[in-house]
C-alpha cells in the first residue's frame, strides 16, 4: 500500500536529520585526520578542511618513531588484557547478588546503597593516592588496574539487565539440578550477552584512554601507559622525555598536526575493537523488539 503524503515526508525529514547528524560527528574527524597528514605551513595557513595539504607523514613520525613509544603501547595493552576480563568478572559477581529480591538475598539493600554511596561520594585524591600507596603498588602495573578494578556505574547497568531476566527460566535450571554459580554462567550471562559486550567496550575505553593515572602513580615514565606517554610528550612536551633530535624535529611539526595525529593513534586500536562487539548490540535490540 502506498504511503500517505505525510508518512513520506516524515521519511525524508527524518532521513535529512540523520544525515546531518552524521555528518556533524563525521566531518569534524575527517578535518583532523586531514590536519594530522597535513604540512605545518598549511596547518598554519588554515588552509587544510577535509584533505590534507602538502601530505606528509612527519607527525605521526614524531609520535610512533621512538623506542618509548612502544613500550607505553605495550603497557596499554597489557593494561586492557588484564584489568577488562577482572572488571567484567568482579562487575558480574557483584551485579548479580544485588539483582535479587529481599527473600532471595536478604542484605541487598544495604550492599546496594553502600556501592552506590562509593559512586556518589569520594575521599579526594590525596586519601586516593595516599591509599593505593599503602598497599604497596605505587609504580607497578597493578596500580593501573586494581584501584578501579570495580566500576560501579557498571554494576547497576548490568544488575539491572539482570533484573529484566525472565526468573522463570533461573526457576527452571534450579528444578533441573543447576545451582547458583551454574545458573549464573550457563544461563544468565549467555542471555546478558548484549549487555556483558556493551559493558566490555566500556571498560576497553576506560583503560585505554586513561592517562591521568599513570601519571600520578607512575614514578617512572618508562611505565606509562600510552595515553600517559602521549599526554605528557605532545601535550605537556615534558622536555626531559625528549631528545635533542626530537626538540629540532618540532620545528618541522605543528602543533595542531602532532596532536591531531596523537588521537587518530590512540583511536585506532578501538576502532579495530568496535566491529567485532556491534553483532551483539543488533541483537540486543532485536532480542528486545520481540520480547514479551
Amino acid at each position: 500500500m502506498q504511503a500517505s503524503l505525510g508518512r513520506r515526508a516524515f521519511h525524508v525529514c527524518n532521513y535529512l536529520f540523520l544525515t546531518a547528524a552524521a555528518a556533524a560527528c563525521l566531518l569534524p574527524m575527517l578535518n583532523v585526520l586531514a590536519v594530522s597528514f597535513s604540512s605545518s605551513s598549511a596547518v598554519s595557513a588554515g588552509a587544510v578542511k577535509l584533505w590534507p595539504v602538502g601530505f606528509t607523514l612527519k607527525s605521526y613520525a614524531f609520535v610512533v618513531g621512538k623506542p618509548e613509544f612502544g613500550k607505553a603501547f605495550l603497557v596499554s595493552l597489557a593494561r586492557v588484557a588484564a584489568g577488562v576480563p577482572l572488571n567484567m568478572l568482579l562487575t558480574i559477581l557483584v551485579a548479580y547478588p544485588l539483582s535479587k529480591d529481599r527473600k532471595q538475598f536478604r542484605f541487598r539493600n544495604f550492599y546496594a546503597w553502600y556501592f552506590v554511596l562509593t559512586m556518589l561520594f569520594s575521599g579526594g585524591l590525596i586519601p586516593w593516592y595516599m591509599t593505593i600507596k599503602m598497599t604497596g603498588i605505587i609504580d607497578s602495573f597493578w596500580a593501573l588496574i586494581l584501584p578501579g578494578a570495580v566500576p560501579i556505574f557498571n554494576v547497576i547497568l548490568l544488575l539491572n539487565f539482570f533484573k529484566s531476566l525472565p526468573e522463570e527460566i533461573e526457576e527452571a535450571a534450579e528444578m533441573d539440578g543447576a545451582g547458583r554459580w551454574q545458573a549464573l554462567w550457563r544461563i544468565t550471562v549467555p542471555l546478558s550477552a548484549p549487555a556483558v559486550a556493551t559493558l566490555t567496550l566500556f571498560c576497553i575505553v576506560t583503560h585505554w584512554n586513561s592517562w591521568f593515572e599513570g601519571l600520578i602513580l607512575m614514578n617512572s615514565p618508562s611505565h606509562y601507559p600510552l595515553q600517559s606517554y602521549l599526554q605528557t610528550v605532545i601535550v605537556g612536551r615534558d622536555l626531559s622525555l625528549l631528545t635533542s633530535a626530537d626538540i629540532a624535529r618540532w620545528s618541522e611539526i605543528n602543533d595542531r598536526t602532532s596532536k591531531a595525529a596523537q588521537v587518530f593513534v590512540a583511536m585506532v586500536p578501538v576502532l579495530l575493537v568496535y566491529p567485532f562487539l556491534q553483532k551483539y548490540f543488533a541483537e540486543g535490540i532485536v532480542m528486545g523488539s520481540v520480547k514479551g
